[in-house]
């Protein structure tokens, strides 16, 4: 039986690296773990896990086809846990980065229900920052 423990990374391919890299690092603290340019990859960590940033236009990027956009996208959103979940701090810190955070809800998510605030990167890839379970 195969068991699920997190996730452990996630790819993204993107049209403008170096402005993603600055969202994922300077919005949401994610650091550049490995460059692998030769084949257009860059990895950055996100907690205990990565996200993968591949050029459309580098060796791996091209294999996936045309460039992800508003029409079609690469995934609908995807989830990273946040710890302290501070909706004010999260929101300022946000659009001190030129995103547009929406509004705080009540989402389920692997431990439960709890606050999430959904947030666009800067290729519209949405990005749900899920704060603690409600206990």
């Amino acid at each position: 039986m195969i068991r699920i423990r997190e996730i452990d990374h996630i790819v993204l391919r993107v049209v403008d690296l170096d402005r993603m890299i600055r969202f994922y690092c300077d919005a949401l603290g994610c650091t550049v773990e490995r460059r692998q340019d030769e084949l257009g990859l860059v990895q950055l960590r996100a907690g205990r896990s990565l996200i993968d940033l591949v050029p459309v236009d580098g060796k791996l990027g091209r294999l996936g086809g045309e460039a992800p956009g508003r029409e079609g996208r690469n995934v609908d959103h995807f989830c990273v846990r946040v710890e302290p979940f501070d909706e004010p701090a999260v929101r300022r810190h946000l659009e001190v980065h030129g995103a547009s955070p929406g509004p705080v809800e009540q989402r389920f998510g692997a431990e439960g229900t709890g606050p999430s605030i959904y947030v666009a990167d800067p290729e519209g890839n949405v990005v749900e920052l899920k704060g603690p379970p409600d206990r």
